[in-house]
């Protein structure tokens, strides 16, 4: 039996009273069919709603996820429910509400991106946590901010947003966005001055209701851009957390806020700076350390070195003339290692190794190197039982 689908008269009604016409097993739980519905089927780059179906005598039948097969809308359910059921179908309002904010917002950006560069929105996925566009061509950053200003701007003029069926003569004659050709039945959804599109989806009735509208980066995507969107609720939480973040970064780096990304990079650079630094002393000292080794005698070191400076230790000791050097450095709850011998295939060696020590590694013939779980303690005792 076909499903009356509210969403296309009135897209706020977030409450309806309905029949059950079918039921069926559906992976791990049902789906329900209604005579009428104002929960929307996932399509269109939208997810399906979610909500609550409620009986006469009180029982809640939760709605995970909502489909379509033909004119028939399926309502994912885990229970199963009788046939001839009367229910009140209650939308999860604040995901519905977010998702048509973000869906309009979208509808505005496409139309300007079309409108202004001759692009077309060649994918686009609203998830529950951001949106994507994926554009036909590649824009710089200054040319999508100016069409996200202009976006902002229609949601301030607060135009009236439509949904019609519009006749086969009247379509043949508009001209409007689809990925699709489509001839029949053919829903338009017009923002006037700004887009007009086909599409399924259930929309706010004016721009104003979308908020604001936020593209939070763009990135190069098959030929063209993909961009990451926030719209209404999720860009204003997206926009407070981060006032909250930046507040805290300026005062930890006590500058004005507008001075945190030049403060930022000038830490950076002194970091960069710090840490050629450290691993250039650490290269000398594990040189240095290398001299202290009797020359032909297996040495084992374990000392705070990064890799540089146990890479520089170990090839330092074998040139001195240590046949076997294993070189130890703590690294958080493990020890990293690298080992080298002038004269021994270590393969073998470092299989019995990281057996014994719960380690993970391995390299050449001449040098290996890894991490093990042991302490220190245990590495020196297993390292005593070696016979040099």
């Amino acid at each position: 039996m076909k499903t009356e689908r509210i969403y296309d008269q009135d897209s706020h009604t977030a409450q309806c009273t309905a029949m059950v016409t079918a039921c069926r097993a559906h992976g791990e739980g049902y789906q329900i069919a209604l005579d009428r519905t104002c929960f929307f089927p996932e399509g269109g780059g939208q997810y399906g709603d979610r909500g609550e179906l409620r009986t006469g005598d009180g029982a809640v039948y939760t709605v995970t996820d909502t489909q379509e097969e033909g004119d028939v809308v399926w309502h994912a359910v885990q229970r199963p429910l009788e046939v001839g059921t009367e229910v009140t179908a209650q939308l999860d309002w604040s995901l519905r509400f977010a998702r048509m904010q973000c869906h309009s917002g979208e509808h505005i950006l496409s139309g300007l991106f079309h409108r202004l560069h001759g692009l077309d929105n060649v994918g686009f996925h609203l998830g529950d946590e951001e949106m994507t566009i994926d554009l036909s061509g590649v824009l710089t950053w200054e040319e999508i901010q100016n069409v996200e200003r202009l976006a902002n701007r229609a949601v301030g003029e607060n135009i009236p947003i439509m949904a019609e069926y519009p006749d086969a003569e009247t379509l043949s004659k508009l001209d409007y966005r689809s990925k699709l050709d489509l001839t029949d039945h053919v829903r338009i959804v017009t923002i006037p001055g700004y887009d007009v599109c086909a599409c399924c989806a259930p929309h706010v009735k004016q721009t104003g209701e979308i908020g604001l509208i936020h593209v939070l980066s763009s990135q190069n995507w098959k030929g063209g851009v993909r961009l990451r969107v926030l719209c209404g609720s999720r860009a204003v939480e997206d926009l407070m957390e981060k006032q909250v973040l930046l507040t805290a970064i300026s005062g930890q780096l006590s500058v004005p806020q507008s001075g945190t990304a030049q403060a930022v990079e000038r830490l950076s650079g002194a970091l960069s700076q710090a840490k050629y630094d450290y691993s250039t002393l650490g290269k000398r000292f594990a040189k240095a350390l290398a001299g202290t080794l009797p020359a032909g005698q297996a040495a084992l070191v374990i000392e705070e070195l990064d890799p540089d400076g146990l890479r520089a230790l170990v090839n330092e000791a074998l040139a001195r003339g240590v046949p076997l050097c294993a070189a130890f450095a703590p690294a958080g709850e493990r020890y990293t290692y690298i080992v080298g011998s002038s004269d021994t295939d270590l393969r073998p060696w470092v299989k019995e190794m990281n057996g014994a020590l719960g380690g993970r590694g391995g390299g050449k013939p001449g040098m290996v190197q890894g991490s093990v779980e042991a302490d220190e303690g245990s590495i020196r005792r297993w390292w005593s039982t070696l016979s040099h």
